[in-house]
């Protein structure tokens, strides 16, 4: 099965509805959670820039959107 994950160091707008909504950042980690019978289920570790924040924050797959990939996103679990 092939699943787009996005790999480290790509660039992510902020889409979710919090209070870092519209921001920028890095993808510093990922960490999935694979099941057999489902799509795997991926988290993001994100740097934002713009913010007073020294620690990076933990987005679901579904709270940031890809500007900028730095590799093939398609990795095959």
């Amino acid at each position: 099965m092939q699943t787009n994950v996005l790999p480290v160091g790509s660039l992510v707008d902020v889409i979710s509805y919090s209070p870092f909504r519209g921001l920028k950042g890095t993808v510093q980690t990922v960490n999935t959670i694979a099941d057999e019978a489902e799509e795997p289920f991926c988290f993001y570790l994100v740097a934002l820039e713009g913010t007073q924040l020294q620690e990076p924050v933990w987005f679901e797959h579904d709270e940031v959107e890809a500007v900028e990939v730095v590799a093939s996103p398609l990795v095959n679990l």
